[in-house]
């Protein structure tokens, strides 16, 4: 075994890991675990059934795509053998942090003593007042992030399923009760999972990304477009979802019997205004 393989939380980590130094095979993790429905084996046939109808009936993603843009991919780490090294890089956010817990699982199936486990996870940065993504590092600083890799044990791999089994229950007390501050190798999992508890439906069958969203188009604004970047913006400084448009659009689009479309401009219909 000499190989190294690079497990990376997405295309856009790829296209600047490529231009670095750093040897190894490449394994890129296509999904979003943190959102549609999930089961605990990790790579089970149940899995991957509601993993593509979830893709399918939201976004209308073609079985044979989800086949070979993610389901191909991820199944490469049905075996590992021939690697001395295996790599995860993912970042601080919860849609990272999910997809984290769940490949960690997945590998813990095929774990062998003979290889070494190692997280890179960016985050916090000494000097800088935000947390970074892989996407805020050069192809240079990839390899300094490489060099300071972190070792995961069995052990890691063994919380890093515990945490993905809690998660795929899908309840709040269960996750509200369970210590996820335990790990000092996932230091970023307990704010992920305090920002998923927000996703939580309320009585009026929102949760906070709902409601955010209605009362940006309270404030006033001309389209999805501006919306979604305002979106962003506020994810940005105020929560760890690590969401791209295509998840708020999604959310947008579930929040149409609130609102209306008024000369061209997204408003409130009677019920939004009366929630927010």
């Amino acid at each position: 075994m000499t190989k190294i393989l690079h497990i990376l939380n997405g295309d856009s980590t790829y296209a600047i890991f490529k231009e670095s130094s750093i040897s190894g095979d490449v394994v890129i993790c296509r999904e979003m675990l943190c959102e549609g429905t999930v089961v605990k084996d990790v790579g089970s046939d149940q899995f991957w059934k509601e993993r593509y109808s979830y893709f399918k009936n939201e976004f209308g993603v073609d079985k044979l795509d989800y086949f070979d843009k993610t389901l191909k991919e991820i199944i490469k780490l049905q075996d590992v053998s021939d690697y001395r090294e295996v790599v995860l890089w993912f970042e601080y956010d919860l849609f990272c942090q999910i997809n984290l817990m769940a490949l960690a699982t997945y590998l813990l199936k095929s774990y062998r003593k003979d290889i070494k486990y190692f997280l890179v996870c960016t985050g916090k940065e000494k000097g800088k007042t935000q947390l970074l993504s892989l996407a805020d590092y050069s192809p240079k600083e990839y390899e300094d992030l490489y060099q300071n890799k972190i070792k995961l044990s069995r052990n890691d791999l063994l919380f890093a399923q515990i945490v993905w089994e809690i998660y795929s229950e899908n309840d709040a007390d269960s996750l509200k009760s369970f210590d996820f501050n335990q790990s000092k190798k996932f230091i970023y999992l307990q704010a992920a999972i305090d920002q998923h508890l927000m996703r939580f439906k309320d009585e009026n069958g929102l949760n906070q990304i709902d409601h955010k969203i209605l009362s940006i188009i309270d404030t006033g604004i001309q389209n999805e477009k501006q919306l979604i970047n305002k979106l962003l913006i506020w994810q940005k400084k105020e929560t760890v979802y690590g969401f791209g448009d295509m998840q708020y659009i999604n959310y947008i689009k579930k929040l149409k019997s609130f609102i209306i479309i008024e000369n061209g401009k997204m408003k409130l219909n009677q019920k939004g205004k009366e929630i927010v």
